[in-house]
């Protein structure tokens, strides 16, 4: 998708790795879900070869991961990510919810939360301005809590946005695994001092998205202020701001120049961060959170109103990921790997919704029982020696499923103790370990970083 309004204001993705801007998910898909992973190995439906059959009575092939880096998976994370792997429809990061609810420790913005404070400031500096005796019109910013449906929809209309972000996205941050979005209303009053009258008033919206890229050390962020009622020595006003990053990033572009706020024009603001964390040895990682501020200014008045902020949700960067060398960056959601019954896996799927269903196993779309990522290879190992012994006999054209995933601390040795194994088809047994791989390369899941699993 290439985030463009109607006037022709686009986020200029070639900034951001022009050579493999496709990656950013922003100019579209030059490669099918099938061709991504059959780059790789054709006709194998993962990414990497794995070995051979197993032999009744042997032990299964590790197919669900790889600890070793390879040239093919560094090709492959640049590659757009298979459908069903990476989410589309994230849910509100500032309300707790099981599908898009922050990591452990990471605190998402809510910017509304602050804006009675913003308000208090704001009637300290006019309290200042009055004991001071002068006629200069104060002009004051202040998150508002006043978003109607109605402002919304206009809104949406005027820049149209990605269906998940047009849905309620009202004063919070909505985000995915690669993306964020919100639309936050902001208030402009001009008061004089003197008289304490009120001679303009501004009602507007700030939309303001966010990416990050699975194969790149490097994020965007861009805001828009959009003007929906204006009166008096508001009018007239321009808004210019400028980027800040907090933790492990540094602001590498920042281009918000004073422009005009009208029901026609719209202020714009772009940003570009890095990630300051080093690029070897691998398993660096650390958060960095992008803050665009602005003002408002406007010849009818003496000085600029006070400054507005805007953080985005923190971003998380990383050169850990098992299997590629390529740093990448990712937002606070916990993702959710499908399994369809009717896809190509059913009796993978299937035995996976028992053992969620009727053992009450980990890891169930809708609730907060998280699986979490294991990537010692001696650990994994015993998890599956343990839920699939070699001595345990497999029919002919049968392999041993186990869940949890032994790539799982809720695996069969790592775990309770509870698990749940089954004899389904070798094929669907191997391709569907190829899909959980590839599901924790293309969202770049770490040791102990959390995900569900979503039978449908």
């Amino acid at each position: 998708m290439l985030l463009t309004n109607n006037r022709g204001y686009n986020l200029r993705a070639r900034l951001l790795l022009a050579a493999s801007a496709v990656t950013l998910g922003l100019l579209g898909s030059c490669l099918s879900s099938a061709q991504a992973l059959e780059a790789a190995v054709p006709g194998s439906g993962v990414a990497v070869q794995v070995s051979g059959d197993a032999a009744p009575g042997s032990e299964d092939p590790m197919s669900e991961d790889l600890e070793d880096d390879s040239q093919d998976l560094d090709d492959l994370i640049s590659q757009p990510a298979p459908e069903g792997l990476v989410a589309e429809d994230p849910g509100p990061t500032s309300e707790p919810s099981d599908a898009g609810e922050s990591e452990p420790g990471v605190l998402v913005p809510d910017p509304l939360a602050g804006a009675a404070d913003d308000q208090a400031a704001c009637r300290t500096r006019l309290a200042a301005a009055q004991a001071a005796g002068g006629d200069d019109p104060v002009a004051c910013m202040s998150w508002s809590t006043d978003m109607s449906a109605s402002e919304l929809r206009a809104a949406v209309d005027a820049w149209p946005t990605p269906n998940w972000c047009d849905d309620g996205a009202r004063g919070k941050w909505y985000v995915n695994r690669f993306k964020a979005c919100g639309i936050f209303p902001g208030d402009l009053t001009i008061t004089n001092p003197r008289t304490g009258a009120v001679t303009g008033r501004m009602h507007y919206l700030v939309r303001a998205y966010a990416y990050s890229v699975r194969d790149q050390k490097k994020w965007a962020y861009q805001v828009e202020l959009m003007e929906v009622t204006s009166s008096g020595s508001a009018r007239g006003s321009s808004a210019n701001g400028a980027a800040k990053c907090a933790g492990k990033c540094k602001v590498i572009e920042s281009t918000f120049p004073s422009q005009l706020i009208s029901q026609s024009k719209e202020p714009v603001g772009q940003f570009f961060q890095e990630t300051t964390i080093k690029t070897s040895p691998k398993g660096q990682k650390g958060e960095g959170q992008a803050k665009a501020v602005w003002r408002f200014t406007n010849p009818l008045w003496a000085g600029p109103t006070n400054e507005l902020s805007l953080p985005t949700p923190p971003v998380r960067c990383d050169n850990a990921v098992p299997g590629t060398s390529k740093a990448g960056c990712v937002m606070p959601y916990i993702p959710e790997l499908v399994y369809a019954k009717n896809g190509p896996y059913p009796e993978l799927a299937r035995h996976i919704e028992y053992a969620q269903d009727t053992k009450n196993l980990p890891g169930k779309h809708g609730t907060t029982r998280y699986l979490t990522r294991l990537t010692d290879k001696e650990k994994k190992k015993a998890n599956n020696r343990k839920a699939c012994p070699p001595s345990l006999e497999r029919p002919p054209g049968k392999q041993c499923d186990e869940y949890p995933f032994q790539s799982t601390w809720q695996g069969a040795a790592t775990g309770s103790g509870d698990f749940s194994r089954r004899m389904i088809d070798k094929d669907q047994n191997r391709l569907g370990g190829g899909t959980l791989k590839n599901f924790y390369l293309f969202n770049r899941i770490l040791e102990k970083d959390r995900f569900l699993v979503w039978i449908k």
